[in-house]
C-alpha cells in the first residue's frame, strides 16, 4: 500500500476544499469498507483520504411522516436499520441495508458509500430508485441534487465532479397504500454479491386491488444499476393480478443487459430478473395489503 495522507474533515466546505486541491487523487471517506481494501490492495492509488464522517450534515439521521427521510452519507446501516419509523416506512432499503456484508460491516459501511462505490450490483441502490431518493451533492460551485437512478455512469463511476462528493439523500415520505420491497439471488447464504437484485415500490388504491404507480429498480444485469422506467409505467391503472405482474417481469427482461462472469451466466441472470422482478412486485404488494 502506497502511503497517502489522511485529513478528517469538520465541515463541508474543509472536505470540498481537501478534494479540490488533490483532484483524482483524493476521495472521500465514509464507512470505508469499500475505498480502504481498495487502497491496501493497490487497487486504488491516492495522495489524499477526506474523512468525512465528522461533517454534521453527513451524520442527519432525520424521518417525519409529512417531509420524508434526510439520510446523511456517512450513516452506518445498522442506524437505518434500527429505527422503528424508517423501517416501518421505507421496507425495501431496509431489506438492502440488512444483507450488505455481515453485522460488523453494517457498523460501518453506509448507504452513501455504496451508491459512491457504484457497484453494478449494489443492494442499496435499486431500493433507492424505486424510492425516488435524489442525491445532495457539495462541490466548488455550491450544492446540487440528482435522483439515483442518473448518479451512476458506469462501473466504479458516477457524476461527481473534482471536488465534489455526496452529502445526504432525501427520500419523499411514503404514500398512503404504499410500500417496497428488495430481494438479490446469490450462490451461497451470506456475505455474497448479487448475481441479480430487484426492488419494487408500488401504490395500490384505496381498495387494493389495483396499481395506482409502481417503480422497479434493477442491479447486476447493466454496467449501472437500472431504473426499469418504461417496464413500471405498465402496471400504472392496471388490476393488481398474476398477468398484470408478468408482462412487467417480462418487459423487464427485454431491458437487461447482462454479462457472463464467474457469478452467472448472461442467459441465467435474464431469467432471474424476471423471477426477482415478480418477487418483488409481489413482497411490496403484500406489505401493503397487511399494513
Amino acid at each position: 500500500m502506497r502511503a497517502f495522507e489522511y485529513i478528517p474533515a469538520k465541515t463541508v466546505d474543509e472536505a470540498v476544499a481537501l478534494l479540490s486541491e488533490k483532484g483524482e487523487q483524493a476521495r472521500p471517506l465514509s464507512g470505508g469498507t469499500d475505498l480502504i481494501v481498495m487502497v491496501r490492495e493497490n487497487r486504488r492509488q491516492l495522495e489524499l483520504m477526506v474523512d468525512v464522517k465528522d461533517i454534521p450534515e453527513t451524520n442527519v439521521l432525520s424521518y417525519a411522516p409529512g417531509t420524508g427521510l434526510n439520510l446523511g452519507a456517512a450513516v452506518p446501516c445498522y442506524k437505518v436499520y434500527a429505527d422503528d419509523a424508517i423501517r416501518a416506512a421505507y421496507p425495501g432499503l431496509i431489506d438492502a441495508a440488512k444483507i450488505i456484508g455481515g453485522t460488523a460491516i453494517q457498523g460501518r459501511a453506509s448507504v452513501g458509500g455504496n451508491l459512491c462505490n457504484a457497484s453494478p450490483a449494489a443492494d442499496t441502490i435499486p431500493p433507492l430508485i424505486v424510492l425516488e431518493a435524489i442525491c445532495v451533492i457539495a462541490g466548488p460551485n455550491g450544492t446540487r441534487e440528482v435522483p439515483v437512478h442518473q448518479f451512476c455512469t458506469g462501473p466504479g463511476r458516477t457524476v461527481l465532479e473534482r471536488g465534489e462528493f455526496l452529502v445526504s439523500f432525501k427520500i419523499p415520505p411514503a404514500k398512503e397504500n404504499s410500500s417496497s420491497y428488495y430481494l438479490r439471488f446469490i450462490p451461497r447464504n451470506e456475505m455474497d454479491i448479487a448475481v441479480v437484485g430487484a426492488g419494487a415500490a408500488v401504490v395500490l388504491n384505496a381498495d387494493k386491488t389495483s396499481f395506482v404507480s409502481a417503480r422497479i429498480g434493477l442491479a447486476a444485469v447493466a454496467p449501472t444499476p437500472l431504473f426499469a422506467e418504461e417496464t413500471s409505467a405498465l402496471l400504472a391503472g392496471k388490476e393488481v393480478s398474476d398477468e398484470a405482474i408478468n408482462t412487467a417481469a417480462e418487459a423487464a427482461k427485454a431491458i437487461a443487459r447482462p454479462i457472463s462472469d464467474m457469478r452467472g451466466t448472461a442467459e441465467q441472470r435474464t431469467h432471474l430478473v424476471g423471477v426477482l422482478t415478480r418477487r418483488a412486485l409481489n413482497g411490496a404488494i403484500q406489505r401493503v395489503k397487511e399494513s
